[in-house]
């Protein structure tokens, strides 16, 4: 079965979800780009907070409660502009994310994180990061394709809050 059948499947049957389905997500993705380092985020706008719902090392990036939303270059691309964010080298992470130290201890030196947005909103975020100079064009062009299964994941994350 591949990949994105899996994730279909986990999607569709009541399970462990939307864990299970995260971990179908994030095969799915490593298949497509291949990334060292996977989360998912979700924005709570009106009250300036951010939560990690999936990480790929949850020792090293645990989901966990939530932290405050500081403005920066990074939230008017992505929070804001509903654009990507990419950056392809430590220098450039270190000016948005003050965990630099700890992203590049994990030999990751570049990052695209993407917004999925619905209807206008933002549901989150579809974090990678891997080595310096990752994320091509290509890549970036390959990380769009998963906006649509990111789309049901982060819904059936909402689904299971009410």
């Amino acid at each position: 079965m591949t990949a994105y059948s899996e994730l279909l499947d986990s999607l569709s049957k009541k399970n462990n979800h939307p864990q299970d389905a995260f971990d179908k997500f994030y095969e799915f993705v490593n298949k497509t780009v291949g990334i060292k380092l996977f989360t998912l985020t979700t924005f709570d706008i009106p009250n300036a907070v951010a939560q990690r719902v999936y990480s790929n090392m949850p020792i090293e990036y645990p989901v966990s409660g939530i932290k405050p939303i500081e403005k920066s270059s990074w939230t008017e691309t992505v929070l804001d502009g509903h654009k990507s964010f990419v950056a392809n080298n430590i220098d450039d992470i270190a000016k948005v994310f003050s965990d630099f130290k700890l992203i590049q201890s994990l030999g990751c030196q570049s990052v695209c994180n993407l917004p999925i947005i619905v209807d206008g909103q933002l549901l989150g975020t579809v974090n990678c990061l891997d080595k310096e100079n990752y994320f091509t064009l290509e890549k970036i062009n390959e990380l769009e394709k998963i906006k649509l299964p990111a789309i049901s994941c982060f819904l059936l994350n909402l689904i299971k809050k009410t």
